[in-house]
């Protein structure tokens, strides 16, 4: 099961550090509105997917709370099928779903351990922040 934290579900983004800081500096300057999470993830935790109007605590390198968000949408893509729009609304940077792809091909190959292909199963959150 992931944390929880007075009462709500956790939002972890990316990996604890550096990484987790800038992506929750994103989210709290209002660019980040999005994240994307291998549905074998929530498969392999038990956990189900967030639904619309679901409020989770975004919690920093620590498992401090630094915010609280509330979900907007909540997508299943194929990892090729993820479209430009929503990797837009995660407000990292990337100027091409190509880039986009890349980047998150290395994170959850190099980091997570989870290498993905065309057809792995992609959740695509996307939440504002209250």
């Amino acid at each position: 099961m992931w944390p929880r934290v007075d009462g709500l579900r956790a939002l972890e983004l990316g990996s604890p550090g550096e990484m987790r800081e800038r992506l929750n500096a994103l989210v709290l300057a209002g660019a980040k509105r999005a994240t994307a999470g291998l549905a074998q993830e929530y498969d392999e935790e038990g956990e189900a997917l967030e639904f619309v109007g679901e409020r989770l605590a975004l919690l920093d390198s620590a498992g401090e709370r630094v915010a609280t968000v509330e979900v907007t949408g909540v997508t299943t893509h194929r990892f090729v099928d993820v479209p430009w729009e929503f990797a837009l609304a995660e407000g990292e940077g990337d100027e091409s779903l190509d880039e986009w792809r890349d980047g998150h091909r290395r994170y959850w190959r190099d980091i997570e351990g989870r290498p993905v292909t065309d057809d792995s199963p992609v959740v695509c959150l996307r939440f504002r922040l209250v």
